[in-house]
């Protein structure tokens, strides 16, 4: 059988992940001051990594993202408790946030917040949890 020639639906998916990933960086960066954060942060980056998933073969890009995502939902998890938990060790209440501003060379007076750690657990866990159900649901042929 003739493998089809789809080279106009690769192009424009090659072009919409790009732009979904970016999507996805703001909405995980924008989280702690605007609405957005871990969640749908790891939500839209799912969501470009099944899109590659349906454009290519699942092979091909398992090559290129040679991650186990039941891996990265466990360390997520235990990223985001360990963030709680962190709060506690400091007499405070569990999710404790602590934030200050900071002088980087290169991106100057910066904020930087525990609440981002949070989200960064967050983001694994829900990245590894539907990447997980995609890849379950495409083994059941």
């Amino acid at each position: 059988m003739k493998k089809p020639n789809d080279i106009i639906l690769r192009a424009v998916t090659n072009v919409a992940v790009v732009i979904i990933l970016t999507f996805a960086v703001y909405l995980f960066f924008a989280g702690h001051h605007n609405p957005g954060g871990g969640f749908i942060g790891g939500l839209a980056f799912a969501a470009a990594l099944t899109l590659l998933f349906l454009t290519y073969d699942i092979d091909s890009i398992r090559v290129n993202f040679p991650f186990d995502f039941k891996v990265l939902t466990a360390v997520g998890v235990l990223i985001a408790v360990f963030t709680g938990v962190g709060g506690i060790l400091f007499d405070q209440p569990f999710l404790f946030q602590a934030f200050d501003y900071f002088d980087l060379p290169i991106f100057g007076k910066t904020e930087l917040a525990t609440a981002v750690l949070f989200d960064v657990g967050v983001a694994l866990a829900v990245i590894g949890t539907a990447m997980v159900i995609i890849m379950t649901i495409s083994e059941d042929r």
